[in-house]
């Protein structure tokens, strides 16, 4: 199945999510009203931060030490409001929108790669007054997490990785039928306008959702006005998507394994293995060469976005980390 075909296109749980089964064991499903009013929330509650990158779009809840949530391709912050709402009163929870995806704003000829993006989120907490946070990342968030804790080790408490880009998997195969048409400039008006369009073509089994989230009713239409609406808006923000997907290739995380040796953060690791995206030995990999890892849970049914779907399991997880 093509990665990033898709591209456009709870807690108490430990014992019998282990073995993960169904969708009840790993949490409550977003529903098409609650999600509604949620997306209304979450837009109210937005803000921009400027910073020589742009002005970041970023939304915040709650209060204590901070963690940090990167979200997945084509995504934006509204992944973790389900998080957000478990978990926003044991963490101040911030959720920054990455350069080129989403509502942030980019400063005229700046750069959209992972690399760009670790830079982004330094000067981005530099601006907020923060020293330090726990990181929760899923997707391309993952890479840019991989790289933001070796360049600057001494910022991160925990790490918290699901599904996500590692050395040996990125960018995965599945992703470069997204990078040809990225390269011809249509990625956004090729797959995103109409899953933005038609929110049922985007739900189909060959879609958005089909190839990401495990239950038929995700994501919701909400999500998707939220998700793909700013990126197809312009043809200023079809430029940045394309130029997104091309910081992808060639591999972002080549020659981090050595880095990643020397990691001192505490890592947990959650992983949908019905994910058709990424590689399922991608958990292993990442178990045995991050030394101060804490293992990895395995969720049979769930797929790329699963942590918008089962939040319950990034909250039980998170808090089980950062009580470590």
């Amino acid at each position: 199945m093509q990665r990033r075909q898709f591209l456009t296109a709870a807690a108490g749980f430990s014992a019998v999510a282990a073995a993960v089964g169904s969708a009840q064991a790993e949490g409550v499903l977003p529903r098409a009203a609650d999600d509604a009013r949620a997306a209304r929330a979450w837009n109210a509650a937005r803000r921009h931060l400027p910073t020589r990158f742009g002005d970041i779009a970023y939304v915040e809840r709650g209060a204590g030490p901070v963690a940090l949530f990167l979200h997945g391709f084509p995504l934006n912050s509204f992944q973790w409001r389900g998080a957000f709402d478990r978990l926003s009163g044991d963490r101040r929870c911030i959720a920054p929108d990455s350069l080129g995806l989403g509502f942030t704003r980019v400063a005229a000829g700046q750069g959209v790669t992972p690399s760009d993006q670790a830079d982004m989120l330094a000067a981005f907490l530099d601006a907020l007054g923060i020293a330090t946070v726990d990181l929760v990342a899923n997707d391309s968030g993952g890479a840019v997490a991989q790289i933001f804790v070796t360049r600057f080790p001494d910022r991160v408490r925990t790490l918290l990785l699901t599904n996500c880009d590692v050395e040996p998997d990125s960018p995965p195969p599945a992703l470069q039928p997204v990078l040809a048409l990225a390269r011809e400039g249509t990625y956004p008006d090729q797959w995103l306008v109409p899953w933005f369009r038609d929110p049922k073509l985007a739900r189909s089994p060959q879609g958005f959702g089909g190839m990401c989230f495990s239950d038929p009713s995700q994501p919701t239409d909400a999500a998707i006005a939220m998700y793909f609406g700013p990126l197809v808006a312009t043809p200023a923000s079809k430029a940045l998507v394309n130029a997104y997907t091309l910081g992808l290739d060639p591999n972002p995380l080549a020659g981090i394994e050595v880095a990643l040796r020397r990691c001192k953060v505490p890592v947990r690791i959650v992983w949908g293995m019905a994910d058709d995206i990424f590689a399922k030995q991608s958990p292993d990999y990442l178990d045995r060469v991050l030394p101060n890892s804490r293992g990895v849970r395995r969720l049979a049914k769930a797929k790329l976005f699963w942590p918008e779907e089962y939040p319950d399991v990034v909250a039980e997880e998170a808090r089980r980390l950062w009580a470590s």
